[in-house]
């Protein structure tokens, strides 16, 4: 774990605890012990920490948290370092994250290799810092900028650390030789503590803004309002007295429901890529693509897709598609590069990877090929009989539908085994998750393959399999029906959104009908006409809204009013409503924030408790991964499964079955809840493989 290099009168100390390094109840007591050696050993003059490998540390060990902590405690290792009576520089490469961090923090310098960044990202787990971060970092950068990294968890640059003055120097070669080279220059001088420091003055309106910017960012978290609280105690308190306040607000976040759900969250990331049935199964090597359709969400794709290194061939109908579709790529370039995320020479590359056609047979040489064509089943079943006739036996296809049934698609293909669904959330070269969507037919290896193309382009990759909407949008489609029956039943358009922005989403779900347009729901009610079943409970509101040319953001107007882009509540919408509802005939009352989230809620975990029994979804996990990551679900919830949990499965049955009760055959309540619940068992009991 602990490695010692002497190199003259400095001693290397490098730590070895693959893959990343994370700061374990081991590698705590290998510094310790290392430390406290070289303290004593009269031929040792200055220190200097490394990481082995590919990082520094990427910070604590996960697997201990929400654990008995094991001695020696991550502050106290600290604190040994500050204490050393000889010089300890630290060489930060990789990541140097959370505790990796705080090690640079008690050292007597820090020097970053280029391509190196270092971090606090413990809010991101609900958590703050607890060995020292809060008090250390605003002594040494500043209350201001301290106070952003810690409450927003990001990660800053060799360069920008540089500048906010987090490092001492940049290495312009060798990161260990100089580093070395450093701690010779610091023998026999004076050894100044960090934590020993006092915070320096912040201009009052700088800290006023940047705590108003924590507060407003916050949306419902408790750690970064914590982060605010803690460096405010850095700048009134001495560090004495103000890191065992920091340690106590560790302790108590740790035990938060927020916390528990954001490492939910975190661990499932790193679960849902575990299938398996797939252990052993080799994925394809794939280096270029081909996309079908340039319209918003194939332009999309391509650049999704050029991001992460591959070819692209673009093709659409004509040549003005085509060009269109070629601005619509360019543009979110000249975006990106005027936003300063990529510069031109970035973005030139990447276009050069880029091949419009018109012509199917320029996809013959492609490893994979994704149609994201207009949603209608005719259309794409033209296209794939013309793709399974150009195309090599062997080139995998992919559809991007959001709702079509992939079993009817794939009858239109020669080898349906290489079929598969590969649904992107708009805008797909921003949006972390990609739907897998696994056909009857579709091969091992094909479904490998999709995997393996989302953790290349770094996306939460979740395998669905076949169902009108697969995971997400069936959910979707579910609980937005309960929130229009509440429309019949009393509530108004912006009393539902408001609670559920209350809860946590960031916007209720009829400003995002509004948002994405209200033409793409009646598109899709009208196909659906045919088979709706006439004794199913049915809402025909954005009927109303579209024949009305209420579109939604883009006209001006749908459930709300839109000036100058602004929402707007609408009278005439008010008006609407409320006369539908009265033609039902239904009963008309007031509902509470808690009554229209609880509705709503319920909905989410019955539907999905159905998705689980039905093989839609294999474990809960999934579930709560797709509607964080593509629907805005709260992480810091957890997700609506986990919240389920945490929530108690028999008052979420007992909710159920009321809902149940008056909505007949509009819901029916999951058997799986049923008897979870009633055997006391969770739905995180079902996320192991051998459930």
């Amino acid at each position: 774990m602990i490695h010692l290099h002497p190199r003259g009168q400095v001693t290397l100390l490098e730590i070895d605890n693959p893959p990343v390094n994370a700061t374990s109840q081991a590698v705590r007591q290998g510094l310790l012990d290392a430390i406290e050696r070289l303290d004593a050993d009269p031929a040792v003059g200055a220190i200097v920490i490394a990481g082995a490998g590919r990082t520094f540390t990427a910070g604590g060990d996960i697997t201990e948290f929400g654990k008995p902590p094991l001695l020696p405690h991550l502050p106290d290792v600290i604190t040994r370092i500050e204490a050393c009576a000889k010089p300890v520089v630290v060489a930060w490469h990789g990541t140097a994250l959370g505790g990796g961090c705080e090690i640079g923090l008690a050292a007597t310098k820090r020097i970053i290799a280029p391509d190196g960044s270092v971090g606090l990202p413990e809010v991101k787990l609900g958590l703050m810092p607890g060995a020292g971060g809060t008090q250390r970092l605003p002594r040494l950068i500043g209350p201001v900028a301290a106070l952003d990294l810690i409450a927003s968890g990001r990660m800053v640059s060799a360069k920008e650390a540089l500048a906010l003055g987090l490092v001492d120097a940049m290495a312009a070669g060798h990161l260990r030789d100089e580093a070395i080279a450093l701690a010779e220059s610091l023998i026999g001088q004076p050894l100044e503590r960090l934590s020993a420091r006092p915070v320096p003055p912040a201009d009052p309106v700088a800290w006023d803004a940047m705590v108003a910017k924590v507060k407003k960012d916050a949306k419902g978290r408790i750690a970064p309002l914590a982060a605010i609280q803690l460096v405010e105690t850095a700048r009134a308190e001495p560090f004495a007295s103000g890191q065992p306040k920091e340690r106590a607000t560790f302790f108590d976040l740790m035990a938060s429901p927020q916390s528990k759900a954001l490492r939910h969250m975190f661990m499932a990331e790193r679960e849902v890529a575990r299938v398996p049935e797939l252990a052993g199964i080799a994925p394809r090597e794939i280096g270029h693509i081909g996309v079908i359709g340039a319209g918003t969400m194939g332009s999309g794709i391509a650049v999704a897709f050029l991001d992460a290194g591959f070819s692209v061939t673009l093709m659409e109908a004509s040549e003005a598609a085509l060009q269109a579709g070629l601005d619509r790529v360019n543009g979110l370039y000249l975006r990106s590069v005027k936003s300063g995320r990529i510069d031109e020479t970035i973005r030139l590359e990447r276009l050069s990877r880029l091949t419009p056609t018109t012509e199917i047979k320029a996809l013959a040489e492609t490893g994979l090929v994704i149609e994201a064509v207009f949603e209608d089943m005719a259309v794409k079943l033209d296209l794939l009989g013309r793709l399974g006739a150009a195309l090599p036996a062997e080139t995998i296809i992919a559809t991007n539908t959001s709702y079509l049934d992939l079993e009817v698609m794939a009858d239109a293909l020669p080898h349906p085994e290489r079929f598969i669904g590969l649904h992107f959330f708009s805008p797909a070269h921003v949006m972390k998750l990609l739907e897998i969507v696994r056909a009857r037919r579709t091969s091992k290896e094909v479904l490998a393959t999709g995997l393996a193309i989302g953790r290349r382009l770094r996306k939460i990759a979740v395998i669905a399999g076949v169902c009108d909407g697969f995971i997400g949008n069936r959910l979707l489609a579910r609980y937005r029906a309960q929130c229009e029956f509440m429309l019949e039943e009393g509530a108004l358009p912006q009393e539902i959104d408001a609670a559920l922005e209350a809860f946590g989403f960031a916007m209720g779900p009829f400003a995002v009908q509004d948002l994405a347009g209200l033409d793409i729901a009646w598109a899709r009610r009208k196909r659906l006409a045919a088979t709706r079943d006439p004794a199913a409970r049915d809402v025909p509101l954005v009927d109303r809204l579209c024949e009305a040319g209420r579109f939604g953001q883009k006209a001006g107007k749908g459930w709300y009013l839109y000036v100058d882009g602004k929402r707007q509540v609408d009278p005439e919408i008010d008006a609407l409503v409320r006369s539908h509802a009265a033609g039902t005939g239904r009963a008309q009352r007031s509902f509470t924030t808690a009554e229209i989230q609880s509705r709503v809620l319920t909905t989410m975990v019955n539907e999905g408790a159905h998705i689980l029994a039905e093989g839609i979804a294999a474990r809960p996990l999934d579930i709560d991964l797709v509607l964080v990551n593509g629907y805005g679900f709260p992480n810091w919830r957890g997700g609506p499964m986990h919240y389920a949990d945490e929530t108690g499965l028999p008052r979420l049955l007992a909710e159920a079955e009321a809902i149940a009760a008056r909505d007949g055959q509009a819901y029916a309540v999951a058997p799986l809840l049923r008897e979870l619940a009633a055997s006391g068992r969770t739905f995180a009991s079902l996320n192991t493989p051998d459930r």
